[in-house]
C-alpha cells in the first residue's frame, strides 16, 4: 500500500478521454458468454481488477476464455458442461461477480465455495441467498448466509413471483440468472427502477424476457446463444472526469464512448440542475447500450436535492457529486441513499470524513448528507478505505484544494479505472 502525493495547482483541464469500458456489462458479457452454448465475442472489456476476478472464476469452472487487451472471446458449450472447481472461487472486491455468481451456481450441477476479499467479507449477501433459498438454492454461508464464504450446491430450481426490499440491480440479476435454470416463470418486481444491463443482454443473447414498468418476467429453462458484444464506456468513470471539467479553472473535456443508459445516467440529470456547461452528442447504440460524446465545461454550479427514484441511478456516483456540491453555491441535499452504508465501505461517513479533512462544509445524515457551498478546499491526508471510488473523488478533489492532497491506497483504484492517473495527467494543463 503506497501513498500518493497530489499537488496539482489548481490546474486547467483541457483534452479528450476515451472512456474505458463499463464495469458492470464488461462483468456480465464474461457471464452471459459462459452461460451460453457458443462462441462469444467482447470489444471494449474493462480490464480492471473486478471484472478480471470475474475471468478468473469462470476459467476455473472450465470454460475456454482468452483475454486479448480489450478483446475477449470466450467458448461455451453451456452451463451444463462446466466442471466442478478444484479451488474455491475468489471473487476479490466485487461484489457484482459475488452476488451474480451466486445466482447462476444455484441453479448448475455443480458445487462451489464462493470467497472475496476483507472488504467482500464484510458486504450483505442475505439479500441476494434469501429470494434464491425462496427458489430451492442450497446455500450455506456465514450467519445463515449473510455473508462470504457461501457454499452453493447446485441443484434443480422453481420459479418466484418476487417483490424486491431493497433497490439493487445485482439482486434483480441474481434472481434473473438463477430463473434461466429454473421450472416455471420468474417474476420480479422493483421497488424503483435500477441499472437494466441484465436485462438488456438477456434479450442480445437471445432469451426472451418482459419488462413493464418496474415488472420483470422470465420463462426458465431458455438457452442462450453466443454473441459478439460491444461494451460502453463506464459512465460512473466519466463522472469523475465531468466533475473535475465543471469545478477546475478554465477547463473543456471531451468524453467520448460513454455509455449513456437511462438507468444509469442521474449524473447528468445532476449537472443539469446545477448548471453545469454540458452537451450531449448521441451515437448509434451498441449491443442494446446508447453511447454518446460529453463535453464539460467550468461552471457556475448551484446547490439542488437529490433523492427518490433518482438515487439507484447514480448511486455509484455520490461521492464525487458530494466534491460538487462543495463547489457549488447554496445548500445540496442528498437523501434516501441508505444503500451507500453497505458499498465497499460506509460511504456516507468516508465521505463526510474525508472532505471536512479539506475544509468542506458537509454533514452527514441518516440516509444521505448536506453540503454547503462554494467552500474553499485545502490540502490534507485522505484515506481511500479501500474504495476505488473514495480514492478518485480524493484525486479530483486535488485539482481544486489550496496545498497537497495524499491518499493512501491508490492500487485500489484498479478496481474500476486502472488507467485513471494516466489519463488525468493527460488532460493537465
Amino acid at each position: 500500500m503506497t501513498v500518493k502525493l497530489l499537488n496539482f495547482g489548481k490546474p486547467s483541464l483541457q483534452g479528450s478521454i476515451k472512456i474505458p469500458g463499463d464495469k458492470s456489462v464488461s462483468h456480465r458479457s464474461i457471464m452471459f458468454g459462459a452461460i451460453a452454448e457458443g462462441t462469444t465475442t467482447v470489444e471494449g472489456f474493462l480490464q480492471s481488477d473486478d471484472c478480471l476476478s470475474t475471468i478468473d472464476c469462470f476459467g476455473k469452472l472450465g470454460v475456454d476464455i482468452k483475454v486479448d487487451g480489450e478483446h475477449v472471446q470466450i467458448d461455451s458449450k453451456g452451463i451444463s458442461t462446466w466442471k466442478e472447481p478444484d479451488e474455491i472461487l475468489y471473487t476479490g472486491n466485487s461484489g457484482t461477480t459475488t452476488r451474480l455468481m451466486l445466482g447462476i451456481l444455484a441453479g448448475s450441477s455443480i458445487s462451489s465455495v464462493l470467497i472475496g476479499d476483507e472488504s467482500i467479507q464484510k458486504r450483505p449477501m442475505k439479500r441476494v441467498t434469501e429470494p434464491l433459498k425462496q427458489m430451492g438454492a442450497k446455500l450455506i454461508g456465514r450467519a445463515n448466509g449473510q455473508y462470504t464464504p457461501i457454499a452453493v450446491e447446485g441443484t434443480t430450481l422453481k420459479a418466484i413471483h418476487y417483490k424486491m426490499p431493497v433497490a439493487s440491480a445485482q439482486v434483480k440479476s441474481a434472481i434473473l440468472l438463477a430463473a434461466l435454470n429454473s421450472q416455471g416463470e420468474t417474476v420480479v418486481e422493483e421497488l424503483e427502477t435500477t441499472r437494466d444491463h441484465t436485462e438488456k443482454m438477456l434479450k442480445h443473447f437471445g432469451a426472451e424476457i418482459s419488462v413493464k414498468d418496474n415488472v420483470i418476467s422470465l420463462q426458465g429453462g431458455q438457452k442462450l446463444t453466443g454473441a459478439h458484444v460491444v461494451v460502453p464506456g463506464d459512465i460512473s468513470s466519466a463522472a469523475f472526469f465531468l466533475v473535475a471539467g465543471a469545478i477546475a479553472l478554465d477547463s473543456k473535456l471531451v468524453l467520448t464512448n460513454v455509455g449513456l443508459n437511462e438507468t444509469r445516467t442521474g449524473i447528468i440529470d445532476v449537472l443539469k440542475a446545477m448548471g453545469a456547461t454540458l452537451t450531449i452528442e448521441t451515437q448509434n447504440n451498441a449491443s442494446h447500450e446508447p453511447i454518446g460524446t460529453l463535453t464539460i465545461e467550468t461552471s457556475n454550479l448551484v446547490g439542488t436535492e437529490i433523492g427518490g427514484d433518482l438515487i439507484p441511478r447514480l448511486i455509484d456516483e455520490i461521492p464525487v457529486i458530494a466534491l460538487l456540491a462543495t463547489q457549488a453555491k447554496g445548500k445540496t441535499i442528498i437523501k434516501n441513499a441508505e444503500e451507500l452504508k453497505v458499498k465497499e465501505t460506509n460511504r456516507i461517513d468516508a465521505v463526510v470524513n474525508e472532505l471536512r479533512k479539506l475544509g468542506a462544509n458537509i454533514n452527514p445524515t441518516e440516509d444521505g448528507m448536506v453540503i454547503e457551498g462554494p467552500t474553499p478546499l485545502h490540502g490534507g491526508e485522505l484515506s481511500t478505505y479501500g474504495d476505488h471510488r473514495i480514492g478518485m473523488m480524493a484525486a479530483i478533489a486535488a485539482l481544486v484544494t489550496d496545498g497537497i492532497v495524499s491518499i493512501d491506497n491508490q492500487e485500489c483504484i484498479a478496481v474500476s479505472y486502472p488507467n485513471f492517473f494516466e489519463h488525468l495527467e493527460n488532460v493537465i494543463k
